[in-house]
């Protein structure tokens, strides 16, 4: 079933003339308004209460989601995401690298804790 046309509009008018009068069809229009107004009012606000319940209850999942623990830590996973900004940093401003990097730590003279094991 389609809009309604012009021609059923007509045809209802001339119904509604007939059946209510001249007198009562203006009354009959203006409450008739005041319904519908009243009605678009109505399911606008029922729209949005519910898409406000939706969002709010979405932010509450993920608040739940951001709060639970991670997992059991997985031996083969790589370094944690706060390190990883940080080596590219720590790469640049090293010294070349050595075989034992305990030993180029030690000053002059002095054993390190590997030297004097052995």
């Amino acid at each position: 079933m389609g809009p309604i046309g012009m021609p059923e509009m007509v045809v209802i008018a001339v119904i509604a003339l007939i059946i209510f009068g001249p007198r009562k069809l203006p009354e009959l229009g203006k409450s008739l308004g005041k319904s519908i107004a009243e009605f678009k009012r109505a399911s606008n606000e029922l729209k949005n209460t519910l898409e406000e319940e939706i969002r709010t209850e979405e932010l509450q999942d993920a608040r739940k989601s951001a709060q639970i623990p991670p997992g059991p830590v997985q031996p083969s996973a790589a370094a944690p995401p706060a390190a990883a900004p940080e080596a590219p940093l720590a790469a640049a401003t090293t010294t070349p690298s050595t075989p034992d990097p305990v030993a180029a730590t030690a000053p002059e003279g002095e054993t390190t804790p590997r030297e004097s094991a052995g």
